[in-house]
């Protein structure tokens, strides 16, 4: 009966030792899950950021773009403006010089016929009938500026609308594009993750 509960001891401390072993091993594979779910947040972590950086370079670059081809149209535009109004500027300006011309001309001509009543009449007539013609062209003249430069107008309005127009797709492709890199980066950092889990 001694032998036997000596024997009974034994295998008490030996069971013991075995279940003080078992919680050791529970311990480090606990430690071990902690630390790997830390270097995967710090992964994740390093994802977010590097994807924050990746997305406000893009936007400046669109946005440089974006305003650059808005300023390229408007001088584009500005000097088209610019041009019209310089020809027809010019072209009134020959009208009233030589319309000056011809007022001055009537006055010289005034002066010389003070006796002759009937041809000072007829030139009159002759020239109320040129400042009528000088008048029609002016007016012929100023409408169809009007009518050009609306149609300038229009012209440029629907340019805008083309240039707003595409750089909206370039934007939406942009953001595809910064949509496209930082899923495969995510799936490449949980894919690394992953890896160092397992391994």
């Amino acid at each position: 009966e001694e032998a036997t509960m000596q024997l009974g001891r034994k295998r008490l401390a030996s069971s013991a030792v075995t279940d003080q072993e078992d919680e050791m091993d529970d311990i480090n594979v606990g430690g071990d899950v902690a630390t790997m779910l830390e270097r995967f947040g710090a992964d994740i972590n390093k994802a977010i950021l590097a994807k924050k950086k990746r997305l406000e370079v893009y936007t400046k670059s669109s946005l440089k773009t974006s305003n650059q081809k808005i300023e390229q149209v408007w001088k584009v535009q500005q000097q088209e403006r610019q041009k019209l109004t310089d020809d027809y500027c010019k072209q009134f300006t020959g009208i009233f010089q030589q319309w000056e011309k011809d007022i001055q001309k009537a006055k010289d001509q005034e002066e010389k016929i003070e006796n002759l009543f009937r041809q000072q009449q007829k030139l009159f007539q002759q020239m109320r009938v040129v400042q009528g013609q000088r008048l029609k062209s002016i007016k012929q003249l100023y409408d169809q500026f009007l009518k050009n430069l609306e149609e300038l107008e229009k012209s440029h309005t629907e340019q805008q609308s083309a240039v707003q127009s595409e750089l909206r797709k370039e934007m939406a492709l942009f953001q595809k594009r910064i949509l496209m890199d930082t899923q495969q980066q995510e799936m490449a950092t949980v894919r690394k993750s992953l890896q160092s889990m397992l391994m």
